[in-house]
């Protein structure tokens, strides 16, 4: 295979709402092996754009590939089947079970038709040791005893239980404290050193700059840059997100 292929390609991707036009010809490479921020302002499109790599919307038109293959993404199995997996703002994790059972919610493992707690458990610390989390205790805590932090660990944990070879997160680190945004954007990291590409909305253009390696930025639906991270400076991108283009001084 082209190992320059892209692992995700949208192509003239739209999609409306009523009278309302979220998406309009847009345009996106996600490389496998790479962290992607998604960037611009609120209204810009950011979430409709994931949803429907997420299978949550499907687009009115436009194309989607997988590895250069033209797909459909009609539902979140769909994505899942693919080996793509959204992590949302609220997580999705379950705060009156521990750890372990919610990394397994729904897709427990049986072993002479009963639980398989043993394998489980170690399945879920292997996977968080390889993702180089070590500020959660024990696997059998109750994830509402978790900070912000350690519960997005979990989540991303298990995203990528499933082998999954793409995780989008919306905006990880909203409303965590400093250490605990450094252990996400460190989280982040290791994702991409295991191979897995991110697609990451953020706002923080700090955040940002310390952890993508390409940057694509959506102005009123439209995708207006898209860039190696070092192709653009912070006043650029701010200028592509409030105006749609680039001002003086800003390269791509």
């Amino acid at each position: 295979m082209d190992t320059t292929e892209p692992l995700l390609s949208l192509r003239g991707v739209c999609k409306s709402f009523g009278p309302v036009q979220a998406l309009t010809g847009v345009d996106l490479d996600v490389p496998a092996g790479h962290v992607t921020a998604l960037c611009g302002d609120n209204g810009a499109g950011k979430s409709v754009l994931i949803k429907c790599i997420a299978g949550i919307h499907e687009p009115d038109s436009g194309r989607i590939l997988w590895e250069g293959h033209e797909t459909h993404i009609r539902s979140p199995r769909d994505a899942s089947a693919l080996g793509i997996e959204t992590v949302y703002q609220d997580l999705a994790l379950a705060d009156n079970l521990d750890v372990v059972q919610n990394m397994f919610l729904g897709r427990e493992r049986l072993r002479h038709w009963l639980l398989d707690e043993d394998a489980m458990e170690q399945a879920a610390v292997n996977t968080l040791r390889e993702l180089g989390v070590t500020t959660i205790n024990s696997v059998r805590q109750h994830v509402a005893s978790l900070s912000g932090g350690q519960r997005q660990s979990v989540a991303v944990a298990k995203a990528v239980m499933w082998h999954n070879r793409l995780v989008v997160m919306d905006e990880p680190t909203a409303a965590l404290g400093v250490t605990q945004t450094g252990m996400v954007l460190d989280l982040i990291r290791s994702l991409r050193a295991h191979g897995i590409a991110v697609l990451m909305i953020s706002h923080n253009l700090n955040e940002v700059f310390a952890v993508a390696d390409r940057i694509a930025i959506l102005h009123l639906g439209r995708m207006v840059a898209e860039a190696p991270l070092t192709g653009l400076d912070r006043r650029g991108v701010v200028e592509y997100m409030t105006s749609g283009r680039a001002g003086a001084g800003a390269p791509l």
